[in-house]
């Protein structure tokens, strides 16, 4: 057991630790799932220290699943939910706030106002990214500005703040380790992504202090090593990618033109064009896909608020299905002659659309659509986005990729992958090891204990489970992706300014 491999997948609805071994085989696994609280309108956040709990509880529990202790592990890897940010205290470790979490729209207004002034270039131009809640700045200078005393703690150096992975590093180390990868940052609207480092002009533009921010470091690297008092020996912690990033390393993702699409809470499409950045003309991002040895790959990437969490509010909110993998049973019994489409736009609408204030919709209701009906349309719709997406990405100059290998939860779903392909009319590929974020952190850390010599070796591990080839004609395919536009158009509350 001496080269198990652990990794942290701190998630959007629980956190999990997965134990693999050398053959990249799951050992062990502990999963707790937290609340998400909804303050207000728009506003979604987590408990900072319930991520905390549940991510030391996965991690107990891996360990007792695989019947493993910390010395039986070679190394740790972190990949995590993107975007949500928390403000702490140095001296104590303490949140001052819950955790402000990417679905989270409060900020759409001052991101809105910033772009109206003009800023909007810089930010781009910069960091790949547009202004919009969902990026970590605004969301920082929010917590500054609400929490008593906030800022000017922060400017006398009192304060720390960072994405999710940041947060765990530090109370994993005991406080030794202020750091982040640079993947994480590229996500926070404050990081140039051309010159690798914080930008003053954005920190300026946002009202960040630089004391606040996080060390940034390779995606393999040294992050110090989590305190053997919490699980009974030192583990080096040698890996830290985002959760999209660290799904595409999964997938063996490593070269340019390779994509893969996770259907998580969201949709994240990512397609890496190796050492060039594109600058997209349709509204999609700019991103860091991994930085190794002080090299940096990049990737074009389309992302969606809702997928696997419109599957949720028909089970959860409108009851019309028991567990989520009834969806395909309910999927199939659909009558595909009826035109119905949910446009699941419950936190606003992603890439390419980026319109923060749009809100979902159920269109094309007849008296004789059916809950199947209804079931059927919320997994078409994260089809139809992912067409979306490629079909920017197209516009991009990028080529379509010879096939789109998928993972996530709504991945195990054959109605929905097959549905995926036709729509797309590209072929869908599912792995053997459907875990690719959680393994995309193990392969990190691997590289970065120097347990793995290369990500090439890492790729030639991939294995395929399932390819799903589009059966779909192309005059079907192209109505019912008009049908979509359509349904889209009617939630759109116009350009933004």
């Amino acid at each position: 057991m001496a080269d198990l491999v652990l990794a942290l997948d701190q998630g959007t609805t629980s956190s999990r630790a997965l134990l693999f071994d050398d053959a990249g085989r799951v050992r062990g696994l502990g999963q707790h799932e937290f609340a998400q609280h909804y303050p207000a309108a728009g506003f979604v956040e987590h408990d900072a220290e319930q991520i905390w709990d549940t991510t030391r509880a996965a991690v107990r529990d891996a360990l007792a699943a695989a019947g493993a202790r910390a010395s039986d592990v070679a190394c740790a890897g972190v990949t995590n939910q993107r975007e949500t940010v928390v403000l702490w205290e140095r001296a104590t470790g303490r949140p001052l706030h819950r955790a402000i979490v990417w679905q989270d729209r409060r900020t759409a207004d001052a991101c809105d106002a910033l772009a109206r002034s003009g800023h909007l270039p810089l930010v781009t131009a910069r960091t790949g990214l547009l202004l919009d809640p969902y990026f970590s700045a605004s969301k920082i200078a929010w917590l500054l500005d609400h929490v008593p005393g906030a800022r000017a703690r922060a400017e006398a150096g009192e304060l720390a703040v960072g994405t999710i992975d940041t947060f765990l590093l530090w109370r994993l180390t005991g406080g030794a380790t202020h750091a982040t990868d640079a993947t994480n940052a590229s996500r926070t609207s404050l990081f140039d992504i051309h010159r690798q480092g914080w930008d003053d002009e954005l920190l300026a533009l946002f009202g960040v202090p630089r004391a606040l921010l996080p060390d940034v470091r390779d995606s393999a690297s040294d992050f110090g090593a989590i305190d053997a008092a919490l699980f009974g020996g030192a583990i080096p912690l040698t890996g830290v990618a985002g959760d999209q990033q660290a799904a595409a390393l999964g997938q063996a993702c490593w070269t340019p033109g390779s994509s893969k699409c996770t259907y998580g809470t969201g949709g994240f499409l990512l397609l890496n064009t190796g050492a060039d950045v594109v600058a997209s003309h349709k509204r999609l991002l700019s991103t860091v896909a991994y930085r190794l040895a002080g090299r940096t790959s990049y990737a074009l990437e389309g992302s969606f608020f809702s997928a696997g969490s419109a599957i949720q509010w028909l089970r959860d909110g409108l009851r019309l299905l028991a567990r989520a993998s009834d969806s395909a049973e309910m999927a199939a019994r659909s009558d595909l002659s009826r035109a119905v489409h949910l446009v699941p736009a419950f936190t606003g609408l992603g890439a390419p659309h980026w319109d923060a204030r749009a809100r979902g919709a159920l269109v094309g209701l007849t008296r004789d659509v059916t809950a199947d009906d209804v079931v059927r349309a919320a997994l078409e719709a994260s089809a139809f986005q992912t067409a979306e997406l490629l079909d920017a990405m197209r516009d991009d100059g990028c080529p379509p990729p010879a096939a789109l290998r998928i993972d996530g939860g709504m991945a195990a779903n054959d109605w929905f992958a097959q549905r995926l392909a036709d729509l797309l009319g590209l072929p869908v590929e599912r792995p053997k090891v459907t875990e690719t974020t959680a393994l995309g952190a193990a392969l990190l850390a691997r590289l970065g204990a120097g347990v793995a010599a290369d990500p090439d070796e890492l790729a030639k591990r991939w294995q395929l489970d399932r390819r799903f080839v589009p059966m779909m004609s192309e005059d079907e395919r192209a109505t019912r992706r008009a049908g979509w536009r359509a349904a889209v158009r009617s939630v759109l509350t116009g350009p933004r300014a």
